[in-house]
């Protein structure tokens, strides 16, 4: 029987890419989205993916909306929580809103996603968790101290839920890339790409979305249950951990 995987932010960028992948691979996935419902009923018209509308920094939402993927799908095996906003500004110009979507969206969000489906991974002696983090949640970005401070809290949980879990039959990993083609990113004026950007990454161009969702096929498959608590850079070598 075909494993269940959720994605979270699944209809868009790198998580479209790794749904995509997933669903190559023979997993039945759930692809959620929140805000985009065009770019969500493209998505499935393009790949009759099975898609689910919540707002992952909502805890009840996502409760009601994995118990419905359970539902219809069958126990969840797979998550990986790729969903995530950006608030950018100067500290000494954030506001507590700008603070606080950031860390509902990119941390709380782990929570409300991870606990309602961490105890049927123990009981049925397999899961699978990928959190996709971020280079700046390892170098620090100016513009960024919600985000960077959020997407380094991705690591420390991955850390510990992993330790937890080990022997459970579960991994947690965490990936973070750096820039990626996705379309925020190309979206940006040529000249800073070109002049700002590409230079300090040293294979000199952005990664592909796919690439992203060859590491997360690696991770949840069979092939990596002895690897757990790691976090997997991937940002052309501009930050090497």
């Amino acid at each position: 029987m075909s494993r269940v995987a959720v994605v979270t932010g699944g209809t868009r960028g790198i998580g479209a890419a790794v749904s995509r992948a997933l669903a190559g691979a023979g997993y039945k996935v759930a692809a959620t989205y929140h805000s985009n419902a065009e770019a969500a009923a493209r998505f499935h018209a393009e790949t009759g993916a099975h898609v689910y509308k919540w707002d992952v920094g909502d805890c009840d939402a996502c409760a009601a909306g994995l118990a419905k993927v359970a539902a219809e799908l069958g126990p969840i095996d797979v998550l990986v929580n790729n969903a995530g906003v950006t608030r950018d500004g100067m500290f000494h110009k954030m506001t507590l809103e700008q603070w606080r979507a950031v860390m509902s969206a990119d941390l709380d969000s782990l929570f409300h996603m991870c606990r309602p489906v961490i105890e049927g991974m123990r009981e049925r002696g397999f899961g699978r968790i990928v959190n996709i983090s971020s280079i700046n949640g390892q170098k620090g970005q100016m513009g960024q101290v919600n985000y960077s401070a959020a997407k380094a809290g991705e690591i420390g949980f991955t850390k510990a839920l992993a330790q937890e879990n080990a022997g459970k039959g579960i991994t947690v990993n965490a990936i973070c890339p750096g820039y990626i083609a996705t379309e925020m990113v190309t979206a940006m004026p040529k000249e800073v790409l070109d002049k700002a950007i590409l230079p300090h990454i040293p294979v000199r161009r952005l990664g592909e979305p796919d690439e992203i969702a060859r590491c997360v096929l690696f991770l949840v498959s069979d092939d990596a249950g002895f690897i757990t608590g790691s976090t997997l850079t991937a940002n052309g070598g501009q930050y090497m951990a």
